[in-house]
């Protein structure tokens, strides 16, 4: 086996560094908040060089947006029940689950300040927001494949996510099955 297929196997050495690194962010923004540590103190934290995070991410807004889209990603896949209804009910729940947890608020707050940060930071919120929206055009290019009538991306983030986001940033939780299924409710 050469380098390069070492490199790519799942579960070695990149991938706990990556791992590792991902995890002494959210440690460091779940304490200190966003903007309040450098490279150098994910890198300590993390037990690497702060030329592992440079060479692999190129900067700290970077890194700060891998983490975020690796979370999206991670905590709310597209759920396939068979119609649209029970799509974005299942979607809905999962994405209240994942901003209500131990770290949903720090990613979001993370979103929101990187949006503000200089261009980087604006490619990174853009970044973030291109990817929920391409989740979503996955559920509902198959709706309406299946025949379904199916609003566009942006009516699910008007609709749905946006107000359990805003709920969140102001504290106004928790988020009910009943206020989520409601939302959905009222965008069908």
């Amino acid at each position: 086996m050469n380098e390069r297929q070492r490199a790519r196997r799942p579960g070695g050495r990149s991938a706990r560094v990556g791992a590792e690194v991902h995890q002494a962010v959210t440690e460091l923004i779940s304490e200190r908040g966003y903007g309040n540590f450098t490279v150098g103190e994910v890198a300590a934290r993390a037990g690497v060089a702060d030329s592992t995070i440079y060479r692999r991410w190129g900067s700290l807004e970077t890194l700060l947006t891998d983490v975020a889209l690796t979370r999206l990603n991670a905590q709310s896949p597209m759920p396939d029940t068979g119609s649209l209804a029970g799509d974005l009910r299942t979607y809905a729940a999962n994405v209240a689950r994942e901003i209500t947890g131990p770290d949903g608020l720090m990613v979001v707050r993370l979103a929101v300040a990187l949006s503000s940060n200089g261009q980087q930071g604006l490619q990174a919120g853009d970044d973030l927001r291109a990817e929920r929206t391409r989740q979503l055009q996955v559920m509902l290019d198959r709706a309406r494949e299946r025949g379904e009538q199916a609003p566009d991306a942006f009516g699910v983030l008007d609709h749905i996510l946006a107000p359990m986001y805003i709920r969140v940033l102001f504290g106004m939780v928790p988020l009910t099955p009943d206020y989520v299924d409601g939302l959905v409710d009222r965008l069908l």
